[in-house]
């Protein structure tokens, strides 16, 4: 079975890359949501009332709520915490991938679930 980091790789790999500075904001907080990102090198800082909630390591996709929420606006604002590389996807793409690739389809809930535990374990501490 393929590692997340190679499942990351396979579907992002040819999309297109934007490169964000470190300190540079990727998406705000209240933005209209219409995509999603996978983070091909670096670490992205997820913000939320003025403190972090999140750090996205390498090979993590983030942003991904604004693609399976209707009408979705941006719950954090996404800050570049070293120099990224960053790949995009739109929603066609992403509800293509979705319906017919089970493996990408994983991948998602894959890090959605992470995420949740992480939420869950910082409230029960």
């Amino acid at each position: 079975m393929l590692e997340p980091s190679d499942v990351i790789d396979l579907f992002f790999n040819h999309l297109k890359t934007q490169e964000f500075k470190a300190g540079e904001v990727i998406f705000k907080a209240a933005d209209k949501g219409d995509k999603m990102f996978a983070l091909m090198k670096g670490e992205v800082e997820l913000w939320l009332d003025n403190k972090v909630v999140e750090t996205i390591h390498e090979h993590d996709v983030f942003g991904e709520g604004a693609l399976v929420q209707l009408d979705h606006s941006r719950i954090t604002t996404a800050i570049a915490k070293t120099d990224c590389q960053i790949a995009e996807l739109n929603k066609e793409r992403f509800l293509f991938l979705l319906q017919e690739t089970p493996l990408f389809a994983l991948e998602i809930v894959r890090s959605l679930s992470s995420r949740l535990r992480k939420v869950k374990q910082k409230s029960s501490i």
